[in-house]
């Protein structure tokens, strides 16, 4: 008989309050399995059991509800598996059908002891992350009772949103094995590191810093950062901690007094923390003493300290690799919970929640990448006016509230083939430069025009002929000296004994890498302009989709990727689309299906896997397809791979991570709209 509680509730609100539940508990492996088997006797009546799987192998202890609660402790002990390994018929019969087994008669009380007198049985299996996990059984114990398809397909729904909730429930044991690892980082990187409240009071501290403070890490907890800084100091504190209030990061230097007295030049990056609700917790700060740079000997110190950043990118470019696929299975899961869900339900809210959440992850990442950012060897078409459009945050926040800033350009400024990151570096450079000449505030200028030159126009050696992009920087600082003038470009040379002098020089090297060439105009009092001459890039940057080459409509994809969890939901974001889908988890197999006559009509591959990379992969798969389109995913920024990641015409790289939607586009910016089938109706996006 249907229980006749589904019949005064509606089944779908009865679902939606299970997948409530369910969510709720999902830390507390238990009580998932309690309140499925709940929910489940309640919805269906009589006994209910959930009995899952342990990281082993073998069953866990069975979770049972009779609505007879006399009846709930023989059942389970009668019922329980633990400790047994999934071998029976039952076990081996729902992994491989991987659909119910509904018993009745003598079938049904072969489960128990007769005198439980189980007279009818239905175990549906739970499948998390395409794997046997378990099962949840039904029983019944009057004369000639059965279960109707109806009351069937229920127990496969409440199983449904069993399978969603262990799978949430695992990804978050993974993420949070990730906050571990990250937190391992902090404590082993060689820069101190000081998590601050919105007041400014220490709540963490690393060994280093202790160090740079001179006080043990233990004493410095509770301890306000503002002890440690003059009238000025805290009043830049207080508005670093403001700006990072706003969403902003921010990056300065300052000099601390230790515990002992002396005085240490520091430099501080610090990024906003958001607690659990989305509200301002404070600020992390990582604090790198530059003290000992003033002085010859800080050279070697210099040195050792840029080798210890490459290491920490390093390291921080691994982690984000592995957080940022954990981010594309929870984003894409929830993107697909998103779409199923009507807009009122429950877990429609939730699923936007775990999105939004999954974007500040993202963006966390890429602040962590950001301190060890190197030269990614990418170099791209860029328009000058989207340039200094991105980079006028960067100038306004170098320069300071004090120092005007006037951005002048034409649409028509022809673009410039060069990798961003230096770039943006070398003007940033050029700001913080003239900001620091203008110490009671001033304007700068920066304009950027087109200029034909003839060869031999230039005295200089090196300078470039041609069509050239004329950058022009000018300040209204205190100006050079000539002499000072003539060595303002040399490595190391400074008139400032805080200073590294390595600012203009880093620039000059950036420009000269370009091939271009860089011009300084001074006067004592009258400021400074600085002349950067760009070649021209022949070619302009291509709009969304232009110049890449279209396929025919494709029907049949590729997926290789080395984490089958990220695999899986790959397959399961595009299968809608009408795709005819192969997976592969290891490139060889991959080379293997192709070589024997497979043909796929698209490939999806991950860029860094083991024994042959995504590039390696599809250079392989061309030489049976050579117009065989590639769509790369990863981890990684396109900045970060380097040279091992070359895009050509018919090839584009989707960062994790993302969602279906961003999935799908790609795949049709790539290669041209999914197949219709028969029958069917393109999903919504």
């Amino acid at each position: 008989m249907t229980h006749m509680g589904v019949m005064a509730y509606p089944l779908r609100y009865a679902l939606a309050d299970l997948a409530l539940a369910l969510s709720r508990a999902g830390a507390n492996p238990a009580e998932v399995r309690s309140t499925a088997a709940r929910a489940a006797a309640d919805m269906i009546g009589d006994g209910a059991g959930v009995q899952l799987l342990r990281d082993d192998g073998r069953y866990e202890e069975i979770s049972y509800h009779h609505l007879d609660n006399e009846r709930s402790g023989p059942l389970a002990r009668a019922l329980n598996r633990a400790g047994e390994t999934p071998d029976d018929k039952y076990s081996t019969t729902l992994a491989a059908s991987r659909r119910p087994i509904v018993l009745a008669g003598d079938s049904a009380a072969e489960l128990a002891a007769p005198e439980l007198s189980i007279t009818a049985a239905v175990l549906c299996p739970v499948i998390v992350d395409n794997t046997y996990a378990g099962f949840l059984i039904l029983t019944r114990h009057t004369p000639d009772a059965f279960y109707s398809t109806p009351e069937v397909e229920l127990a496969r729904d409440i199983a449904g949103e069993l399978c969603l909730a262990v799978s949430a429930a695992r990804a978050q044991e993974r993420l949070k094995a990730a906050e571990e690892r990250y937190h391992r980082v902090l404590e082993t990187i060689p820069e101190g590191v000081l998590q601050l409240d919105p007041d400014g009071v220490a709540t963490y501290a690393n060994e280093p810093i202790g160090v740079v403070l001179g006080m043990p890490r233990a004493e410095l907890i509770g301890v306000s950062l503002r002890g440690f800084l003059d009238n000025v100091g805290q009043k830049e504190l207080d508005r670093r901690i403001a700006e990072c209030k706003t969403g902003r990061s921010t990056v300065g230097a300052t000099r601390l007094m230790r515990a002992d007295g002396s005085r240490r030049s520091v430099r501080i990056s610090m990024m906003p923390i958001r607690d659990d609700h989305g509200e301002f917790a404070g600020v992390l700060c990582m604090i790198t003493d530059t003290t000992d740079h003033i002085d010859a000997r800080g050279l070697k110190r210099q040195l050792d300290h840029l080798r210890r950043l490459d290491s920490l990118g390093q390291l921080i470019g691994g982690l984000s690799h592995d957080f940022n696929n954990l981010m594309t299975v929870v984003a894409g899961s929830a993107d697909m919970i998103l779409t199923g869900t009507e807009e009122d339900a429950p877990a429609h809210q939730l699923a936007k929640d775990i999105l939004d959440a999954v974007a500040t992850g993202r963006t966390l990442t890429h602040q962590l990448l950001a301190f060890g950012r190197s030269e990614g060897n990418r170099p791209e078409v860029i328009p000058i006016p989207d340039l200094l459009t991105d980079v006028q945050s960067l100038f306004s926040r170098t320069l300071g509230e004090r120092i005007g800033l006037d951005l002048t350009f034409g649409p028509d400024v022809w673009p410039v083939k060069a990798e961003r990151g230096p770039l943006e570096q070398a003007l940033v450079n050029l700001a913080a430069n003239a900001r620091d000449a203008m110490l009671h505030g001033g304007m700068v200028r920066v304009t950027a025009t087109n200029e034909v030159v003839e060869p031999g126009q230039f005295a200089a050696e090196g300078a470039p002929a041609g069509k050239l992009v004329h950058l022009v920087v000018t300040d209204t600082g205190t100006g050079m000296e000539e002499e000072v003038r003539k060595r303002a470009l040399e490595p190391f040379f400074t008139t400032r004994p805080t200073a590294a002098g390595l600012g203009l020089a880093t620039t000059a090297g950036i420009v000269s890498n370009l091939g271009g060439h860089i011009e300084l105009e001074s006067q004592p009092r009258m400021g400074t302009t600085v002349h950067i001459y760009l070649p021209a890039a022949e070619e302009r940057p291509a709009t969304a989709g232009e110049g890449r080459t279209k396929q025919a409509v494709i029907g049949r994809v590729l997926i290789v990727e080395d984490q089958p969890d990220v695999a899986q939901l790959v397959q399961r974001l595009i299968a809608p689309a009408g795709y005819e889908i192969a997976v592969a988890t290891d490139a060889l197999t991959a080379v293997t299906q192709v070589a024997s006559g497979a043909r796929p009509d698209l490939l999806i591959t991950d860029v860094v896997m083991p024994t042959m990379t995504g590039p390696e992969l599809a250079g392989a798969l061309r030489t049976h397809q050579p117009d065989l389109p590639v769509l790369y995913m990863s981890g990684y920024s396109a900045a970060s791979l380097g040279p091992q990641l070359h895009l050509d015409d018919n090839s584009m790289l989707l960062e994790k991570p993302f969602t279906r939607s961003t999935l799908l586009g790609a795949i049709r910016s790539l290669c041209g709209p999914q197949p219709i089938r028969q029958n069917e109706v393109p999903p919504q996006q």
